[in-house]
């Protein structure tokens, strides 16, 4: 059995810039593929609800609504809290919000100074939290408001599933850029990141699944056999 693909940070965006232009996938449904697949394996995992979805701005967030959807189709009571303005929401992530808002789904925007005190009061009715805040493409020092939403989370005692890593990993070094998502599962995209491998990650990234979110395998194999990109 070949040993699992594992793919950096420019390598990811180089699949996603290429599924997009060469083989025509469009962006949005890459990220169907992946919110709903892992909206499958947060069932299989086994819930009742209510599920929590803490969104960030970015596609990661993108990727969370569409797992708030699929999860109400479902029949899982769901809210989605949002750590930034929903008028900073562009592309795709703003596509499947407008969704969400016309579909009714119960949703919270907080003010970054009153985030600690409001997740923490929303997250302790949470049977679940998932945690769509920020993707691979983070680097340097977590600045507010995420800092103050990854320790509500991290202080809520509740199990946490993380979308494509945990919020606040570096996905290429595995540290913690100022404050990491402690996750339950972690169900990332394509393919594992090297981060993950990182003694300690393990701590932070709970059990990894890698979900397929409809990428040509070819087009994973020649960025995996291409040199590193930058």
């Amino acid at each position: 059995m070949p040993p699992p693909l594992v793919l950096t940070r420019a390598q990811v965006r180089d699949v996603d810039r290429r599924a997009i232009d060469q083989y025509g996938l469009p962006g949005i449904v890459l990220m169907e593929n992946a919110g709903r697949n892992a909206a499958s394996l947060l069932l299989d995992i086994g819930i009742h609800g209510p599920v929590l979805i803490c969104c960030g701005k970015g596609n990661n967030a993108g990727d969370g609504f569409v797992v708030a959807r699929h999860l109400e189709n479902a029949g899982i009571t769901v809210g989605v809290l949002l750590a930034v303005s929903s008028d900073s929401l562009t592309g795709d992530a703003a596509i499947n919000f407008g969704v969400l808002q016309r579909a009714g789904t119960r949703i919270v925007e907080t003010s970054a100074a009153d985030i600690r005190a409001q997740w923490r009061e929303e997250l302790a009715q949470a049977e679940w939290i998932v945690d769509a805040l920020l993707g691979t493409g983070t680097q340097g020092t977590l600045r507010e408001p995420f800092i103050s939403a990854i320790d509500a989370i991290n202080t809520s005692g509740r199990p946490v599933f993380a979308l494509d890593l945990p919020s606040g990993m570096d996905c290429d070094t595995g540290q913690p850029l100022g404050g990491c998502i402690r996750a339950t599962h972690t169900a990332t995209f394509v393919a594992r990141k090297p981060g993950f491998d990182t003694p300690g990650a393990a701590a932070c990234t709970g059990a990894v699944h890698v979900i397929d979110i409809g990428v040509p395998r070819r087009l994973l194999q020649e960025v995996s056999d291409s040199p590193a990109v930058s």
